[in-house]
């Protein structure tokens, strides 16, 4: 067992591709014409070309959080004491969130509404989630994992369980409870921080399951104290169980998901129905179908040979994750912004006020094509400024660089 002071390459490699798949599910957000009218995974009005482009982008969030903690553990490795990384996880968590509610969301609405706290998405359970593995860090490794599998494996047995949200003024607050559970495990909803008329927020990521995922993430590094055949065959091991876990508990049909799979019109539709899990929160089949394959892709990864400038070209976004993050979303907002006005096509909902969102305006939106088109001018906008910032970082040491 041997000790590596430098980045893992094949690390940065599976971020970078899923940070830039990613990208184009925000892209879709905003270009496509249906995105405000019907969730692409509804297999009574999508189709099979518009499922695959959201779905495609299952692998990109368990991915992101899962590597969260694995970097943690190698922080750890590279001479972090507990205490130091203690620390550092607070203080990062504190800032992912306060990011979320600021930056992240003005780019992803041009609105700031300070009646809106804003929408806790993946950086905010991120950064709750690294506050939680500050604790958890100083617990022996076969606790960390037994928390994080527990929670993975049994939250499903909780999805009955729903409290009743904000509805708006003049109706009931949430009590603290409820606030609670919402914030631990109830997407999609949202209450007022303090009184009726007290500044809201939205949660999208509920805590639970992500931080057992980031939890069994960190002690996943462990392997990246291995030699390469020895990571490899695990790695293989690990996310080939947990794939064919997937098939076989989704085939059983009985627990591990809210939405039972059924046969459709057609074998496809079948398929679909099959792999269609729910993300809000993550189910135990979402998170085994998408980081099974992802453990694989690690496996793969290893070959430090193998793909040459495009490996480099994906590598670059995966070294400066945050600073890609947040910039995407500004990107693909503004090459909205600019399509629709090309066009002659309404502009003003691309700038809305969260408390103000409601049906779309007719006449928004592109086809599939321009969603992809302006998806790769997206990436490639993005590429030489993500270049230059990764090469800040590796030349560079200040303190705050390993904030973004």
């Amino acid at each position: 067992m041997t000790a590596n002071p430098r980045r893992i390459d094949s690390i940065d490699l599976l971020r970078g591709i899923v940070m830039v798949i990613m990208m184009l599910d925000h892209t879709r957000d905003f270009v496509h014409n249906a995105a405000r009218e019907f969730d692409p995974t509804d297999l009574s009005r999508t189709n099979i070309a518009l499922f695959f482009t959201r779905w495609i982008t299952h692998y990109c969030a368990p991915t992101f959080v899962f590597l969260a903690g694995t970097s943690a553990y190698l922080q750890f490795t590279r001479g972090k004491s507990k205490a130091e990384l203690s620390r550092f996880l607070v203080t990062r968590g504190l800032w992912l969130i306060v990011l979320e509610m600021t930056v992240v969301q003005w780019c992803v609405t041009f609105h700031p509404d300070y009646r809106f706290l804003g929408f806790f998405q993946v950086i905010w359970v991120i950064g709750a989630s690294m506050i939680v593995l500050a604790a958890l860090i100083h617990l022996p490794k076969t606790v960390i994992v037994a928390f994080g599998l527990l929670l993975i494996a049994l939250h499903n047995l909780t999805d009955r369980i729903r409290v009743e949200g904000w509805r708006g003024p003049g109706t009931a607050v949430p009590g603290i409870g409820a606030k609670l559970w919402i914030l631990l495990h109830q997407a999609f909803d949202g209450f007022p921080v303090l009184g009726d008329h007290s500044p809201g927020l939205f949660v999208i990521y509920p805590l639970i399951p992500w931080v057992g995922v980031m939890a069994v993430g960190y002690v996943f590094g462990v392997l990246y104290q291995f030699d390469v055949q020895r990571r490899r065959r695990l790695l293989l091991i690990i996310g080939g169980s947990a794939t064919l876990l997937f098939i076989i508990v989704r085939g059983i049909n009985r627990y591990g998901d809210p939405s039972a799979w059924s046969q459709q019109q057609s074998f496809v539709f079948t398929v679909l129905s099959f792999i269609n899990t729910s993300k809000y929160p993550p189910s135990l089949l979402f998170l085994l179908m998408t980081l099974g394959p992802a453990i694989l892709a690690l496996a793969l990864f290893e070959s430090q040979d193998a793909g040459g400038r495009i490996r480099k070209f994906f590598v670059t976004f995966g070294r400066v994750p945050l600073f890609f993050y947040v910039l995407q979303w500004f990107v693909a907002h503004v090459i909205s912004v600019l399509l629709h006005f090309a066009f002659g096509k309404p502009v003003s909902w691309l700038w809305q006020s969260p408390l103000s969102f409601g049906p779309a305006p007719p006449g928004i939106g592109f086809n599939l094509g321009v969603v992809y088109l302006s998806w790769i001018a997206g990436v490639l906008i993005l590429y030489p400024i993500c270049r230059w910032f990764a090469g800040v970082k590796q030349r560079r040491r200040d303190w705050w660089l390993s904030y973004l």
